[in-house]
């Protein structure tokens, strides 16, 4: 979906209104958790880098709104918070009118930032 996008904004006006609203909000408490972190397309997705590095993704599917945490041991650590969810290997779904919570975000954020300056540090 909206996968010719050059900006997060042009992805986000070719969604449906109920899509839009839940991944805006997403987006919204994305760049609160991590402020310092640069929106970008990454594989056709709306995207957050922090320090040069994918941190999280997000968008629309035909049947369901997804975030992705860019890895699969963040969706696994969390497992039981996110028991309500539709999980895969690096993504959660969920429908429009039941976006993920705040909090849940912040915490899979958080995570992320965490994985990524570990990864950092070994080099």
């Amino acid at each position: 979906m909206a996968s010719k996008s050059k900006t997060t904004d042009d992805y986000l006006a070719a969604v449906s209104d109920d899509k839009r609203a839940a991944l805006e909000k997403l987006r919204k408490t994305i760049k609160a958790a991590v402020p310092k972190a640069e929106e970008c397309i990454s594989y056709g997705l709306p995207a957050f880098r922090l320090d040069g590095r994918l941190l999280v993704a997000f968008g629309a599917g035909v049947n369901h709104c997804a975030f992705y945490p860019c890895s699969g041991s963040t969706v696994a650590a969390y497992k039981k918070d996110l028991r309500d969810y539709e999980t895969s290997k690096g993504a959660i779904r969920f429908q429009a009118d039941k976006p993920l919570p705040a909090a849940l975000v912040r915490k899979l954020v958080k995570a992320r930032i965490a994985e990524n300056e570990k990864c950092n540090k070994s080099k």
